[in-house]
């Protein structure tokens, strides 16, 4: 059954707001996508704050259009999975990353990291960098190893002058 004018409408705003709320985005042509499939990612996106839409080109670019990205639409090739990430900018495409594994059908197009366009291999090595919250944790425990070395030394200290046991 074909959609109406309203039904359209209603998508297209859902589509341009998910990509005006996003920190990245990734296309990917799939064919030989089953449903199996597509709830077994839809359940991985959820656990990793990744929003998943299928869509036709012409409104996945004018929805980027009016969500002020410009992309051209044979930059686009074949049936289009589009995940967003708005919480981690390497979510989406590590959710795909690992879901393209093993799967010829899926050829990762490209995507967008702070409103710029990116190809398929710039993709995969986006997907292949560590999450933020990752990071975030190498980085405190880079700043907390000088002072629990320097508390570790006092400590050997105020052992080894204390009068041994009789």
């Amino acid at each position: 059954m074909a959609k109406s004018r309203a039904q359209k409408a209603a998508t297209m705003s859902g589509i341009t707001d998910m990509f005006r709320s996003m920190k990245s985005a990734v296309f990917t042509s799939i064919s030989g996508y089953t449903m199996t499939d597509a709830d077994a990612l839809r359940a991985k996106g959820r656990e990793s704050g990744v929003s998943l839409t299928l869509a036709k080109k012409t409104l996945l670019v004018r929805a980027l259009k009016d969500a002020g990205i410009e992309v051209s639409k044979d930059a686009l090739d074949g049936s289009i999975l589009s995940a967003v990430g708005t919480e981690d900018e390497v979510a989406a495409a590590k959710l795909i990353a690992d879901f393209a594994k093993g799967r010829d059908a899926i050829k990762i197009v490209g995507g967008f990291v702070e409103g710029k366009f990116i190809d398929g291999p710039a993709v995969v090595s986006l997907a292949k960098l560590v999450s933020k919250h990752h990071q975030l944790g190498h980085v405190v425990g880079t700043l907390n190893a000088p002072i629990s070395s320097f508390v570790r030394i006092l400590e050997a200290v105020r052992v080894s002058k204390e009068p041994a046991a009789v």
